[in-house]
């Protein structure tokens, strides 16, 4: 179904499957990895109609939506959306397109796969085994005259100088880079070669993202947060005095939580970080300027949800690290 060899066994593969139930259409990424004992295999399931997200519904703090909101309506610069796999970037990124679509705004993106199909914009799907990767399909969308690019990961030197080029050259350009922190990014963006002067110049604002799952409301309890938690997440457990845990019900499939929930973490470029950008400043101490102008951490909003009642401890403690 997904287009693989059956008769290869030892080799990883990867395919797709467009599969229908019902009135949904489901998007199947296939991976197969060849083991001692067998065949490892994953899917991952994409509902195509369930693609329109507001940037409203995400979970962005007020400020961090309305700092983001005013930094995707520039005209030019680049702006970067980091985490881990899984961690929500490709739903930011489609939502943030959404949000700045369209008919006098020329869009166009190169990604590996397309994730969902997105009207009015036009999107590439990168093809390593013909030679289109994020590099040459960023070449060839430049001569298209777009407004805003979205290149679906900065993986190396190449890719990065033509983003960052763009950046520089009149467009609005989004991509993303699998970091820890949004401050780290720079430094993996120094690791690739690229020069910290143009970096500097080029980056509007570096966003970075966890998922956690959301505490189910059917059959959430609210208790006192207790000592053995308050030290795993490192703070007083005055701090937190409540919070909402699920006891597990049909709805929630007895696990006690229902959807997911992102945190997000913005650094946004002032004059003081682009200097320190600039000199070569490793991730720490451009991380602690961000927080001295006012970036509230990762583990922060964590927090911040948690006394909302949305998420646990647990789900913390297993996406962030206290900074």
């Amino acid at each position: 179904m997904a287009k693989l060899d059956i008769g290869e066994k030892r080799l990883p593969q990867d395919g797709r499957i467009d599969y229908q139930i019902g009135n949904k259409q489901l998007d199947m990424r296939v991976s197969t990895l060849p083991g001692v004992h067998g065949e490892s295999v994953v899917l991952r399931i994409l509902d195509r109609s369930d693609t329109t997200v507001d940037l409203a519904e995400l979970g962005m703090p007020e400020r961090e939506l309305e700092n983001y909101r005013g930094v995707i309506s520039q005209p030019h610069g680049m702006i970067l959306i980091t985490g881990p796999t899984g961690s929500g970037k490709t739903t930011t990124l489609y939502a943030t397109l959404e949000k700045i679509n369209s008919e006098r705004q020329k869009i166009i993106t190169v990604e590996d796969p397309v994730e969902y199909q997105l009207e009015g914009i036009t999107q590439i799907q990168a093809n390593a085994s013909i030679g289109l990767n994020f590099a040459t399909g960023l070449r060839s969308i430049v001569r298209q005259d777009p407004d805003v690019l979205m290149v679906g990961e900065i993986r190396d030197h190449e890719t990065a100088e033509i983003a960052i080029e763009s950046a520089l050259t009149g467009h609005l350009v989004f991509s993303t880079l699998h970091t820890n922190d949004a401050a780290s990014a720079v430094t993996r963006l120094q690791d690739m070669g690229v020069e910290g002067y143009l970096i500097s110049s080029s980056l509007l604002a570096i966003q970075a993202q966890r998922l956690v799952r959301r505490v189910c409301s059917h059959c959430a309890e609210t208790r006192p947060l207790n000592e053995d938690e308050a030290t795993v997440l490192e703070i007083n457990a005055n701090a937190c005095p409540e919070i909402r845990r699920g006891k597990g019900c049909e709805r929630c499939g007895q696990t006690g939580y229902r959807g997911r929930v992102g945190l997000y973490e913005l650094l946004m470029m002032s004059d003081a970080i682009r200097h320190h950008i600039a000199s070569g400043s490793d991730a720490n101490i451009i991380r602690d300027e961000a927080k001295k102008e006012g970036m509230r951490t990762l583990r922060e909003d964590a927090i911040d949800k948690l006394n909302a009642g949305l998420t646990t401890p647990e789900e913390i403690a297993r996406v962030t690290r206290a900074i």
